[in-house]
């Protein structure tokens, strides 16, 4: 009987150790300097506001009797608040009113006018596109103040010197915003739903209105909380269109009591200073508000219009 022996079984060869990956330690991407230019930058903008917040505490007196950055002994700010309310027979009221109504109208208007332009320049196809956009653009670089006296002249022809639309009628065009509107318009809107609703009948109005303006909804809100602090804070325009008192807004009455503080005109009280520097920050509590309420879409909004997607 012959038996068979298993063939004998090779070890593998030994292999070289294959070499263990090097741990890379991921580098922090906190860079020193910038941490600390970032910094400068906030304190440099927060620092005017800090200032504000504290000199409204002050009489006239404390105002340049103690430290600017911090407290006086005697706080009294419901004390200039009410005496701010009340001045002039309570005319802080009716300027604050004024502004209001001015920036409102100026920032819907202005959106909705940048909407339809900048959905215009974005969607649709015209000889001369490219140069009345090209002109838009050099709009942007033309500061406001050069045009306010030419603005002035053609409204005294029209005669609307000393009228709200002196104040809300320029407001309206904001190239910027126009700029926007079609940079976002171009991705927002797509080019199939917009055929789409033409092929079922629906007029280019009624798809701006009933689709477009609602793709557009961060876009607008953009514009117009740019148009609304730009309009709000405006000084120039309407220190040279408006000349009655009933008409001024919020930062022309403000300089017109630290006029009075000044020279010591009439009506003038003993804590005059103190109310401009209270009024200052009543006035911008209304944006501060504004903001908090449409951060979530003007931020989304200013995202998109640098984003290409």
């Amino acid at each position: 009987m012959t038996t068979t022996t298993p063939p004998a079984t090779t070890a593998p060869k030994a292999t070289a150790a294959e070499p263990t990956p090097r741990r890379t330690r991921h580098r922090s991407r906190r860079s020193t300097p910038l941490t600390i230019a970032m910094l400068a930058a906030l304190g440099y903008f927060l620092l005017p506001l800090c200032w504000l917040l504290i000199a409204s505490t002050k009489s006239t007196q404390d105002l340049f009797n103690s430290f600017g950055l911090w407290f006086s002994h005697a706080p009294q700010l419901l004390t200039n608040v009410k005496e701010t309310f009340t001045q002039d027979d309570g005319v802080f009221v009716h300027w604050l009113l004024n502004t209001a109504l001015y920036a409102v109208v100026s920032a819907l208007g202005a959106a909705l006018l940048a909407a339809a332009g900048g959905y215009g320049f974005a969607k649709f196809r015209f000889r001369g596109d490219r140069l009345a956009f090209n002109l838009v653009l050099g709009a942007v670089m033309v500061p406001t103040t050069a045009l306010a006296i030419p603005t002035y002249l053609l409204f005294a022809k029209a005669g609307l010197v000393n009228t709200p639309w002196a104040i809300i009628l320029p407001s309206l065009v904001n190239p910027f915003g126009l700029y926007l509107m079609r940079i976002y318009a171009a991705d927002a809107v797509p080019d199939s739903l917009l055929e789409a609703a033409r092929i079922d009948g629906a007029g280019e109005a009624r798809i701006f209105f009933r689709i477009a303006l609602r793709l557009l909804g961060p876009g607008l809100v953009t514009v117009l909380l740019f148009t609304l602090v730009a309009t709000w804070n405006n000084y120039f325009l309407p220190l040279i269109m408006l000349n009655d008192p009933n008409l001024y807004p919020i930062t022309v009455g403000l300089a017109s009591w630290a006029a009075q503080a000044q020279n010591g005109g009439a009506g003038a009280s003993s804590d005059m200073l103190a109310l401009v520097v209270t009024g200052s920050l009543l006035s911008i509590v209304p944006l501060v508000v504004a903001f908090l309420m449409l951060q979530r879409y003007w931020q989304s909004g200013l995202a998109a219009g640098g984003i290409k997607q």
